[in-house]
């Protein structure tokens, strides 16, 4: 499990503060798509990532099919990818939106159907707290999500437990492809 820097818990809480040059924190990201070719958008996705400055792809989930929640259209495509990046969370956050625009993601209203979904789960560790106007993390919704925890459970078993997701699996998730599906 990767844990804070010691004496670093408040500089990260800014959102706003890289780590130490040379060194590189893990994060956690959340992809989903409904619209459009939805699995050869997060690969892309991901292989964007993997070329970005600051950013090293260690680990990603199987594919996940789930249906929308608090939402309507066709289903979704989730995963969870676990990163390693000398970029602060925020500005983690801007190369991902960066992503979803060049995928053709439109934002018409809240939870509209998407091309490309790419959310901050968790930065530093699971216990690092960051508070912005556009960050939130650990991302506020995501103990309610199965599409979500399915994926990090398998990165991060530790992190959620069987009761955890026993609960949320009436949200219907079911693994679609293994973890080689993005390559």
């Amino acid at each position: 499990m990767v844990t804070n820097m010691p004496g670093q818990a408040e500089r990260l809480a800014s959102g706003d503060a890289a780590p130490p040059a040379g060194q590189a924190l893990g994060a956690w990201i959340g992809l989903g798509a409904n619209l459009g070719d939805r699995g050869a958008a997060m690969a892309q996705a991901l292989q964007q990532l993997a070329r970005s400055a600051g950013v090293a792809v260690q680990a990603v989930s199987s594919l996940y099919a789930s249906r929308p929640v608090d939402s309507s259209g066709p289903d979704y495509l989730n995963a969870v990818a676990e990163l390693r990046t000398a970029l602060s969370a925020h500005q983690l956050l801007l190369l991902l939106q960066q992503l979803e625009l060049a995928a053709g993601r439109e934002r018409p209203y809240r939870n509209a159907p998407r091309t490309l979904d790419l959310d901050v789960l968790l930065y530093a560790s699971i216990d690092t707290q960051i508070a912005m106007p556009d960050l939130q993390l650990p991302h506020p919704r995501m103990w309610q999500r199965a599409f979500v925890l399915a994926p990090l459970q398998e990165l991060q078993p530790a992190w959620v437990s069987d009761a955890q997701l026993q609960p949320l699996l009436a949200q219907g998730v079911q693994r679609s492809q293994g973890p080689e599906w993005w390559r």
